[in-house]
């Protein structure tokens, strides 16, 4: 390439580049609106999301609150190895595992099944009713809720226990019992969030075409083939998303419930990476040691979404990118 040729090149680069940006400016000033309504957003995510990002680093120092972020001292994979050589680990990771499971297995389908159901009921009356008594529970805080179960479960005076000995009964420790301990978080993660999750799927229900329903119904389906064939369906999309952004949090099992359901007789199938991440790093403040494991954690939720991810598009979904 000659040098007349290569600067006709470059300045034809230069002018596409011009034109781009031009066209970009007038598409930010045509909805210049709704980048402003966006902007909140976007600053939420730049200033809470990516920018305490950088914070992760102390997972590979000695970090020292005196010396600051980046006078601490690198230790490389120090805190990594410590974690996955201490006998406590296999404990943690066992406990978080399970109830990871018993969220995924009897939490997740939940909402679906409720979902489907309120589709079902003809009457608005009563469907907004059910909807209401459902939505309820999530404007709770944790610490209500726990308080509910205690007043329902506590062996002194508790509503069930009361209910077991006027049958004839013994009283269940199910507060102190290790057995116990993980269909009470689950049974409480159930009811807390059930409706709330229904709002999703009953907005994709919603946009499912009734035309469908009506072909199905000439060709003789009853109102479950209904449901398998054409409901289910049209919401499979919907379905795999929100599983692969489940799986994302997949070890996230939630603290304040945890902790607040946490005591001596049941902390060997309680404790958690996140109770044990407050206790260890908050209580006593090794934050280099706890960053570390909160690390490991999201590496974990990393590699779940991308093979849940990868998994969708190879039976034919789109998955979420």
């Amino acid at each position: 390439m000659n040098q007349a040729t290569y600067e006709t090149t470059m300045q034809s680069g230069v002018e596409v580049g011009k034109q781009r940006r031009s066209g970009t400016l007038k598409v930010m000033m045509r909805y210049r609106w709704l980048y402003l309504m966006m902007l909140p957003g976007v600053l939420y995510f730049v200033v809470f999301k990516y920018f305490p990002m950088w914070g992760v680093l102390i997972a590979f120092k000695d970090y020292q609150p005196f010396l600051g972020f980046f006078d601490s001292k690198w230790v490389g994979l120090k805190y990594f190895i410590r974690f996955f050589t201490d006998p406590v680990f296999g404990m943690l990771f066992r406990n978080t595992i399970v109830l990871a499971l018993y969220n995924l297995i009897f939490f997740f389908p939940l909402p679906i099944i409720i979902s489907l159901l309120l589709n079902e009921i003809r009457k608005d009356v009563f469907k907004r009713f059910v909807q209401t008594l459902v939505y309820i529970p999530h404007f709770m805080s944790w610490v209500v809720v726990v308080g509910i179960a205690y007043m329902f479960f506590t062996t002194e005076g508790g509503l069930v226990n009361e209910a077991i000995v006027a049958l004839g009964g013994h009283k269940v420790s199910f507060l102190l019992s290790a057995g116990w301990f993980r269909t009470m978080i689950t049974s409480q993660v159930m009811w807390k969030d059930t409706g709330w999750g229904t709002i999703i799927f009953l907005a994709a229900l919603s946009g499912v075409d009734t035309q469908l329903y009506e072909a199905a119904r000439i060709d003789g389906a009853s109102r479950f083939q209904q449901l398998w064939h054409v409901t289910l369906p049209a919401i499979r999309s919907t379905i795999v998303i929100l599983l692969i952004l489940r799986l994302g949090s997949f070890l996230d099992t939630g603290f304040e419930q945890i902790y607040l359901m946490l005591n001596a007789m049941n902390r060997e199938v309680g404790e958690v990476f996140d109770t044990y991440v407050y206790t260890v790093g908050i209580t006593q403040g090794q934050f280099s040691y706890t960053t570390a494991v909160g690390l490991f954690k999201s590496i974990i939720g990393l590699i779940l979404v991308l093979g849940a991810n990868k998994a969708a598009k190879q039976v034919g979904e789109e998955g979420i990118y």
